[in-house]
């Protein structure tokens, strides 16, 4: 537990209420757990799966996780264990995906299918609205935040997935 801790920066007192059930962690933690173990996000989720198999995932099937704080919630449609995540997000108004923008070693493409989204980089920003799409470089320090007064809805596909 103190190793995991000291590696994660997280509380060993978080680690151990999580473990027993008594607090469910935030996105960032859960994001620094996994970078940890060097899994990404989702597979802290899911059991290996074979990959010589056609994977489906059923409409109510989806993984999902949200963050209170940030207003964000992802629901996985592709299947773990595989090089490409494929992740259907919903952002409320004000929300953000991240506190901070943040960095990962993949490439993304973001396809807007309601709503607006700002896509933040350490530079500039970029604003899509319905059917609009961005592709980039991930390792670009980003965050995407929604200004608007409706739900942003959209499809997020990540190479490799993001730990």
């Amino acid at each position: 537990m103190a190793e995991l801790a000291s590696a994660s920066q997280v509380s060993a007192g978080m680690l151990s209420q999580v473990e027993r059930g008594l607090t469910d962690p935030s996105l960032e933690t859960l994001r620094q757990i996994a970078r940890v173990f060097s899994v990404p996000l989702f597979e802290l989720f899911t059991d290996p799966v074979d990959m010589s198999t056609v994977s489906v995932t059923r409409k109510g099937e989806h993984i999902e996780i949200s963050s209170p704080a940030t207003a964000i919630r992802y629901g996985r449609l592709s299947a773990p264990g595989r090089n490409l995540e494929v992740l259907h997000g919903r952002l409320a108004p004000g929300g953000v995906s991240s506190s901070a923008v943040r960095s990962h070693p993949a490439e993304e493409c973001i396809v807007v299918l309601a709503g607006t989204l700002h896509v933040d980089f350490k530079e500039s920003q970029i604003t899509l609205g319905p059917g609009d799409s961005a592709h980039y470089d991930s390792r670009i320090p980003h965050r995407m935040m929604n200004t608007g007064e409706q739900e942003a809805e959209f499809i997020i596909s990540v190479t490799p997935p993001s730990h």
